[in-house]
């Protein structure tokens, strides 16, 4: 994907490049890769959080995926995230 953009960019003259084209996709293939992980590391966070009242939701017997829906919107909005 990301040699698909760079080549596009460089094509239709949108982008130069001061470095080598390689180079270019490897650091724009790095930065997509980090996008993608952006919700699975939010994921494994609410997950996180929410271990730590696990006895309560089952004594409760509360909803987690309710819960866990709650907390990720949460952290989305106070980060500022666009997933």
């Amino acid at each position: 994907m990301a040699r698909r953009i760079i080549e596009d960019l460089l094509k239709r003259e949108y982008i130069t490049s001061e470095i080598d084209k390689e180079e270019l996709i490897n650091i724009t293939a790095e930065i997509l890769l980090d996008e993608l992980m952006v919700e699975d590391r939010l994921n494994a966070e609410v997950r996180e959080i929410l271990k730590q009242f696990e006895d309560e939701i089952e004594n409760k017997r509360l909803d987690y995926k309710r819960l866990f829906d709650l907390t990720k919107q949460k952290l989305v909005r106070e980060r500022n995230l666009i997933l």
